[in-house]
C-alpha cells in the first residue's frame, strides 16, 4: 500500500532532505530546521510508522522506504534535493541513489555504513524487533538502543540533549521499530550503489560514535568518485544532535557549493 509521510517543510531555496536514525523521528532535526532553514528548504519526513506518519501493511524494506522518500518529494514538487541521512536514514538515502537516483543533487552520509549487517547484527535486530512486538513497548529500546545513541561527552556535558534523545526513543512506536529493524536487518550491501554515485556526498562521523566507526566512514567516501569527510569531535552516533553547529555548518557549505554550480 502507498503510505504518504508526514513531514516538516520550512524555508526556501534548495532543498535539503534529511532522514532520521532509528527509532526516532523527524523530531530529531530541529536543530537543522531552525539553522538552515534561512537558507535553504529543509524538508524532514517521518520514515514510515514514525511519527506523524502510518506503517501500512508492506514487507520490512529500506527500499520500500526510500520509495516513500521519493514519492514524498515528488508530491511537495521536490525533482533534485541535497538528501541526507543519518544512520538508519543513511541506509534509506543509499537506497534512493539506487532506485531514483535522478532525485540527488548531492549527498550527506552521517553515522551509517554501506556494508549490509553481520550475522550478529542481524540476529540482534531480529531479536529486538521480536521483542518490541511481543511486548509493546520500548524497553528493549531504551535499555540496549538508547546507550549507544550519544557519545560520552553528550551523556556528562548535555543532560538536556541526552534527556531529549530518552523521550524520542520512549515515544518510538513498538511495531514500527519492529518493522524497520527487519527492513535495516534484511537491506543490501550498498558499496557499488556508492560507486555509481554521481553527485558530490559529504560523509560525516563522530569521532566518539560507537555504532560506526571512521574506517567505516572513510570507505564509503573512498567508494564514491567525489567525496570528501569530516570527523566531528565531542559526538557521538547522533553528531547532528549533539554537535548541531559543526553539522549545520557543514552541511551549508556543503550545500551551497552545490546549489552554485548547479545553476
Amino acid at each position: 500500500m502507498t503510505v504518504q509521510l508526514y513531514t516538516r517543510d520550512v524555508g526556501s531555496g534548495t532543498p535539503l532532505v534529511l532522514l532520521h536514525a532509528f527509532p526516532l523521528s523527524s523530531a530529531m532535526w530541529l536543530a537543522q530546521r531552525e539553522g538552515l532553514a534561512g537558507r535553504f528548504r529543509v524538508i524532514t519526513p517521518d520514515l514510515r510508522g514514525f511519527g506523524g506518519s502510518r506503517l501500512g501493511d508492506d514487507e520490512p524494506s529500506v527500499d520500500a522506504m526510500a520509495d516513500d522518500v521519493a514519492r514524498a518529494c515528488r508530491s511537495l514538487g521536490v525533482r533534485r534535493a541535497v538528501v541526507g541521512g543519518l544512520s538508519m536514514g543513511g541506509y534509506v538515502a543509499m537506497a534512493l541513489c539506487r532506485r531514483h537516483p535522478d532525485l540527488v543533487l548531492g549527498l550527506v552520509l552521517a553515522a551509517t555504513r554501506a556494508t549490509a549487517d553481520t550475522a550478529p547484527v542481524r540476529e540482534n535486530r531480529l531479536r529486538q524487533a521480536g521483542a518490541l512486538e511481543a511486548e509493546g513497548g520500548t524497553r528493549v529500546l531504551v535499555d540496549e538502543v538508547l546507550p549507544g545513541l550519544v557519545g560520552p561527552t553528550t551523556y556528562r556535558q548535555r543532560a538536556l540533549v541526552y534527556g531529549r534523545v530518552r523521550g524520542l526513543v520512549q515515544a518510538a512506536p513498538p511495531l514500527a521499530a519492529a518493522w524497520a529493524q527487519r527492513a535495516m536487518a534484511g537491506r543490501a550491501d550498498s558499496t557499488e550503489t556508492l560507486r555509481g554515485v554521481r553527485a558530490p556526498a559529504l560523509v560525516m562521523i563522530g569521532d566518539e560514535d560507537a555504532l560506526a566507526t571512521e574506517d567505516e566512514a572513510r570507505a564509503m567516501a573512498e567508494a564514491m568518485p567525489n567525496a570528501e569527510m569530516l570527523v566531528v569531535p565531542r559526538a557521538g552516533h547522533l553528531c547532528a544532535v549533539e554537535q548541531p553547529e559543526l553539522f549545520n555548518q557543514a552541511v551549508a557549505e556543503f550545500a551551497a557549493a552545490l546549489a552554485r554550480t548547479a545553476r
